[in-house]
């Protein structure tokens, strides 16, 4: 197998942030390609190696596997620990993924995800809140059924990937998400691979103005950890 993985910004990038996380995590080998976004609209260029023109992609030889979710499936039939072994926690992780995946859009669209930045929301509409309670109540079940750290049980795996970017919009943001929510955003965030992507988004000085216009038409900035220049 000679995996290369295809993603965008470290800063800006949520989706390339879940199997990129998953494969460093589990130590599964791959070549990293990163192409940087250009603009709001990146599809033409994208569609030179992702058939939907997004990232992230996997190529495995000749065959590419494009959407976090179905690239995390293919690396499950592949690799052992991608799904916890305990079917329960399996199952759960799963649906918890899934949901992950498919739903949030208000968390995704009012709280974007940028590693660097610490903002205060102008305003928590009640869709976003009705997010922010449901991540705390899922991660708390999550914890609790299966005694942690990790969300589904002693073992990271892709439930932990999927909700990576979660981890650095609650910091980035301040969402109140629980004590228990709390941990584990505090244990996703010091993984090695974790901060490895932290460093990597911190140095980046090039700047999306649509991102950046998004978290300024949202929130207030307080402070940026990004270099400039």
């Amino acid at each position: 197998m000679a995996y290369t993985l295809i993603t965008a910004n470290r800063n800006y990038s949520s989706w390339s942030l879940r199997p990129w996380l998953l494969m460093r995590g589990l130590n599964i080998a791959f070549a990293d390609r990163l192409v940087a976004f250009a603009g709001p609209d990146n599809s033409a260029e994208f569609r030179r190696f992702a058939p939907n023109g997004k990232v992230p992609c996997l190529h495995d030889g000749e065959t590419v596997v494009w959407d976090s979710l179905a690239i995390i499936e293919y690396l499950a039939e592949r690799h052992a620990g991608v799904w916890p072994s305990d079917p329960l926690a399996r199952a759960w992780a799963r649906c918890a993924a899934a949901e992950m995946h498919s739903g949030f859009g208000p968390l995704r669209n009012i709280c974007p995800m940028s590693v660097g930045v610490r903002a205060e929301l102008i305003a928590v509409p009640p869709a976003l809140q009705a997010d922010i309670d449901r991540i705390a109540a899922l991660f708390a079940e999550g914890l609790s059924r299966f005694g942690g750290p990790w969300l589904a049980g002693d073992t990271f795996s892709a439930v932990d990937a999927f909700f990576a970017p979660v981890a650095f919009r609650v910091r980035s943001f301040g969402l109140a998400i629980g004590d228990p929510g709390l941990r584990w955003v505090d244990t996703i965030l010091n993984h090695p691979a974790m901060r490895d992507w932290e460093a990597a988004a911190l140095a980046e000085t090039w700047r999306d103005e649509s991102h950046e216009d998004e978290i300024a038409s949202v929130a207030r900035v307080l402070v940026d950890y990004r270099q400039t220049g």
